[in-house]
């Protein structure tokens, strides 16, 4: 994690309410003190009959006084520290969702959703404990024991308050190894929840490949193999936890065992009075927290320790494609929509074969360019390209006349309007998904967009029209009316340069004449690339490219290409006998 970024900078942002609130519990534990004292006096006041009803009454007011102030002061170091942690792991979760949002796409393909879904739950969540209750129990396990054990000394007796806390001793040793090995079960236990979050996602984001090839019963014992592991790394950091409390009650046991004979004996012979040692007892009982809350500190620091680290290994991850200062041109307020791509050659990774080879060609601003290609062929790789969620080589892609690495990112991607090829919609309704990305979402520029892309009929038969919810991806519409409402989408940007991947292929073939006759009309003047596999889509495109293993195989117009007798000729005629066939 960078600094700007570290648990340091938001701890900072609140540090006055959590000094208020560590002064409060100053307070709190200070007052804490006097209820001992105070039990003692009346206790000696009434066995040696020098105090009256009066007196009684007195010390037990001041009592009730000081349970006022604890009760006062309990609530506003609670507001103070825990409300503040719950202000960071806010800040955090905001922070550390702005920054996925600027990663670029090969981190995504690189991590899982469930596994970045742990982080804003468990991890958040540990973050929060370790600023928060881990606090607390810092502090008393320092501030109050030392404070109690003053008062032990000064108003009991010093050699009864050393030999009483010799065993607490040993809580403070064991907790150093007990943090160490906490830390280590409880990175453990988040990575199995993360994993077992990813399985949980995956198998409901494909139920239906899952029902289609009826794999219940497989996804069944995946994910109990996934939260069997998950439930064995939790039954570790309890197993952990199980052994320690046992111990620490033996410990303090032990304590109080010495606090009850010698103290025992001190008051017999005459050392301390017995009032000194009912307060003494109530002493070593107000010593329990403080030391339970030791341990309890050094579980919320391991934790949050290895949760910060999970964290910082996200804001340490930095953006491939970005705007960077002095080459991005910042006069760029809009594109015209003429490209070039010049000796394009591209692959996602180092270690992967390259997807496009050589890409040498014109795109004039108004014009219609179809690609075509068998799968794999890079027809999707060159439209991300476009779009720049990938970054390529300077001079090798320009859009008017500039290079695309000096056009600002936020005007490129408005600029350009994307139909990808899966189609996502979101769970909201179909008037909220058009509108998506649009400035205006009035509802008759969305009804004339759906018009365009020929869905306004089909969805004024949902009952609830447009404001009819779809399910998560769309779940609850058909195909054909996925691709036409990101059809629509597309169209509501009214942008200079539209891609279409592979957009028309869920549609009959009338509707697709329907949409591309609409389209002619609605992007004169304006850029369109279209990617598709039927030629019925493409073939009255200005220029076609054809690509074969990410390389330009053909290249110019429909009635070229057939001149040619190639691989777009033989496509062709066969999709032609297809579409013979189907008429039969």
């Amino acid at each position: 994690m960078k600094e700007k970024n570290s648990i340091g900078k938001y701890l900072g942002r609140y540090k006055w309410k959590y000094f208020l609130g560590i002064m409060t519990l100053f307070i709190v534990d200070f007052m804490n003190l006097y209820i001992p004292q105070f039990t003692g006096e009346i206790t000696d006041g009434l066995k040696s009959q020098t105090m009256d009803m009066k007196g009684v009454l007195q010390g037990i007011i001041k009592i009730v006084l000081v349970g006022i102030v604890l009760t006062v002061g309990r609530f506003s170091w609670r507001y103070f520290i825990f409300g503040s942690a719950r202000s960071i792991e806010y800040d955090l979760r905001n922070d550390l969702f702005a920054h996925l949002e600027k990663l670029s796409m090969g981190y995504y393909n690189k991590n899982k959703t469930g596994d970045l879904m742990a982080h804003f739950t468990n991890d958040l969540n540990a973050i929060r404990m370790s600023a928060g209750p881990a606090v607390i129990t810092s502090f008393d396990a320092c501030i109050m024991t030392l404070m109690v054990l003053t008062k032990m000394i000064l108003y009991v007796n010093m050699k009864l308050t050393f030999l009483a806390v010799i065993p607490l001793i040993f809580i403070a040793i064991g907790g150093v190894y007990y943090g160490r090995s906490a830390e280590k079960r409880f990175a453990e236990k988040q990575k199995a929840f993360s994993d077992l979050t990813d399985q949980v996602q995956e198998s409901i984001s494909g139920i239906r490949v899952v029902k289609a090839f009826v794999q219940e019963r497989q996804e069944q014992k995946a994910f109990a193999k996934a939260n069997q592991d998950n439930k064995d790394k939790n039954m570790q950091v309890v197993k952990l936890q199980a052994a320690v409390m046992p111990l620490l009650d033996v410990v303090i046991g032990l304590s109080s065992l010495i606090t009850l004979l010698y103290g025992g004996y001190l008051t017999i012979n005459g050392t301390i009075t017995l009032g000194r040692f009912v307060a003494f007892n109530q002493y070593i009982g107000m010593l329990v927290w403080p030391m339970i809350a030791a341990g309890d500190s050094v579980t919320f620091f391991s934790q949050g320790a290895a949760s910060i680290k999970r964290i910082k290994s996200i804001f340490k991850q930095t953006p491939e494609v970005y705007d960077v200062a002095g080459e991005t041109d910042d006069t760029i307020k809009y594109l015209e929509g003429a490209i070039e791509f010049s000796g394009l050659n591209f692959k996602f990774t180092q270690e992967t074969p390259e997807v496009l080879k050589n890409i040498t060609l014109k795109v004039e601003k108004g014009s219609t360019l179809a690609i075509l290609g068998r799968t794999g062929s890079g027809k999707t790789a060159l439209a991300n390209l476009l779009l720049r969620l990938y970054n390529v080589n300077p001079g090798m892609i320009a859009i008017d006349g500039q290079d695309i690495r000096k056009v600002p990112l936020k005007v490129l991607r408005e600029n350009i309007a994307y139909v990808p090829q899966d189609n996502f919609l979101f769970s909201d309704t179909l008037k909220n998904n058009i509108a998506f990305g649009a400035e205006d979402n009035d509802i008759n520029l969305v009804q004339k967009a759906a018009e365009e892309a020929c869905i306004h009929d089909n969805i004024m038969e949902f009952p609830a029209g447009y404001d009819t919810l779809v399910g998560e991806r769309g779940v609850t519409i058909s195909g054909g009316q996925k691709q036409r409402s990101s059809i629509a989408r597309a169209l509501m940007k009214d942008a200079p340069i539209l891609i279409l991947d592979d957009s028309l292929s869920a549609v009959d073939t009338n509707t697709e004449e329907e949409i591309l006759k609409r389209l002619k009309t609605n992007r004169e003047g304006k850029t369109t690339i279209i990617i598709a596999h039927r030629i019925s889509t493409i073939q009255n495109a200005d220029q076609i490219l054809v690509l074969e293993e990410g390389s330009m195989a053909e290249y110019g117009t429909h009635e070229e290409l057939l001149h040619r007798q190639g691989i777009y000729a033989k496509m062709y005629e066969k999709q032609q006998l297809e579409k013979q066939l189907e008429a039969v």
